[in-house]
């Protein structure tokens, strides 16, 4: 007998290995990696030590947002993380797990091994693809609970003040940055299915292995740009952005939305076609190296589709046109920080104490001194904010300088008076903190409410 036709008749006799039991093998292949291990050992703990660390510096990372509250509050610390790991580590874990894990048996080989072994291409895929998922999920939870276990050492648990100028308890902020962390999952499981994707269609070929960064690098940059608010929305990459509505109030929950059912479509697409490309590929040919053409036609092409439809199907279930960043939402949302900003002041400086209703705070805002149009982003935005305080005639004024990014985000500038938003420390129960209403973020909502 031939050691061909015995290995057809042990093939034909041997029982299918289940998904679990492939899971798991597949499971121990991946953790068994010494990269896999070291990913795993810098997620649990680096960002514990980062936030700890830059948490004990004098200068804080105020062009992150949320970073000018990491001597205030441990709640900081694990937001500042989550917009570090949504731009960059994010989409480097899921190219490192979810875009070799094809691949890897191209390199060494062993799929002809495999294939005896379990008998089914669609339970290989299953298999490796819930494994994947799996280390990733590991992955990020380790960043959330290393990067909130740092701060709350470093700093504490305290209020954390929300980008509409609102404090938040202790309780509410721990809620807010739960859900925040894993609405940032589904843009993760997107990057992962997309890693599936090339490491399936491309082979051995390292652009599979660069694909999920690759990716998440042109929706960074298209973010950037100014795109119509449908654009912005129909990529799954402004989910992790748009946590942000989260600490707002009312949160801006309807972007959010959007954002994680695209990147959730997304997710799905990818996989289904990482599925399809690996059950119809050649694996009698050692020197398979993926096709171009047909990772072209089964990958990119469904991808763009999905995001012209969602372009048009956000178009028209929104009302909101152009950029999102308007004159009135501006003015709206800056007069809301500041009112909730002043009574934080307010109690600092063991003032009387006052309701945002009395206040009656308001703003009028131009962008390039009325020369241009009043609407999109810039740092050209100049604002004066107007209040009322009780018994008192006068009317109050500050002037704030606004740099407005495409997503809606602003950081105000105090422009005088200086008593009112300048620079000077005031003493609070955690230490010295600079004027509360000398800088502070704030959030635009792109889409239209009413």
């Amino acid at each position: 007998m031939s050691t061909a036709t015995a290995v057809a008749e042990h093939t034909a006799a041997a029982p299918r290995v289940s998904v679990a039991r492939g899971y798991r093998f597949e499971l121990v292949k991946l953790v068994s990696q010494w990269r896999i291990r070291l990913l795993v050992l810098a997620c649990w703990v680096a960002p514990a030590l980062f936030v700890a660390g830059v948490s004990g510096q004098s200068t804080l990372p105020s062009d992150t947002l949320f970073g000018r509250w990491m001597h205030a509050t441990g709640w900081a610390g694990p937001l500042v993380m989550l917009g570090f790991a949504g731009s960059w580590a994010l989409p480097l874990l899921t190219s490192l797990v979810a875009g070799d894990v094809f691949a890897a048996e191209d390199r060494l080989g062993t799929w002809r091994h495999l294939l005896v072994a379990v008998r089914s291409p669609a339970r290989i895929f299953v298999a490796k693809a819930l494994a994947s998922v799996t280390v990733i999920l590991a992955l990020v939870t380790g960043l959330a609970v290393s990067s909130t276990v740092g701060g709350l050492l470093a700093v504490g648990n305290q209020p954390l003040v929300g980008l509409d100028g609102r404090l938040l308890a202790p309780g509410d902020a721990a809620g807010k940055v739960l859900l925040a962390w894993l609405c940032a999952l589904a843009p993760t499981l997107a990057l992962a299915a997309i890693g599936l994707l090339g490491s399936v269609a491309l082979g051995r070929s390292s652009t599979g292995l660069l694909l999920p960064v690759l990716v998440a690098l042109a929706m960074q940059v298209a973010q950037m740009l100014p795109l119509p608010v449908a654009v912005r929305l129909a990529l799954p990459g402004y989910a992790f952005i748009a946590w942000n509505g989260l600490f707002t109030g009312p949160a801006q929950l309807a972007p959010l939305l959007i954002a994680v059912a695209v990147s959730l479509a997304w997710a799905v697409l990818a996989t289904v076609l990482a599925h399809l490309l690996f059950v119809r590929r050649d694996f009698t040919n050692p020197a398979y190296d993926g096709s171009g053409r047909r990772a072209f036609t089964f990958g990119l092409l469904p991808l763009a589709a999905l995001t012209a439809v969602t372009v048009g199907v956000v178009a028209v279930a929104t009302p909101s046109t152009g950029s999102g960043v308007e004159q009135a939402k501006v003015q709206k949302s800056l007069a809301t920080v500041f009112a909730h900003l002043y009574r934080l002041q307010t109690r600092q400086l063991h003032r009387p104490a006052v309701t945002e209703a009395r206040l009656r705070t308001s703003a009028a805002c131009t962008k390039s001194d009325g020369q241009a149009a009043q609407e999109g982003a810039g740092n050209d935005w100049r604002c004066v904010v107007s209040w009322h305080l009780p018994g008192v005639a006068v009317t109050g004024s500050a002037i704030y300088q606004l740099d407005i990014t495409s997503d809606g985000r602003f950081v105000a500038d105090g422009d005088g008076p200086k008593e009112v938003n300048g620079y000077f420390l005031v003493r609070t129960s955690t230490g010295d903190a600079p004027n509360p209403l000398w800088q502070f973020d704030g959030n635009v909502e792109l889409l239209d409410t009413q």
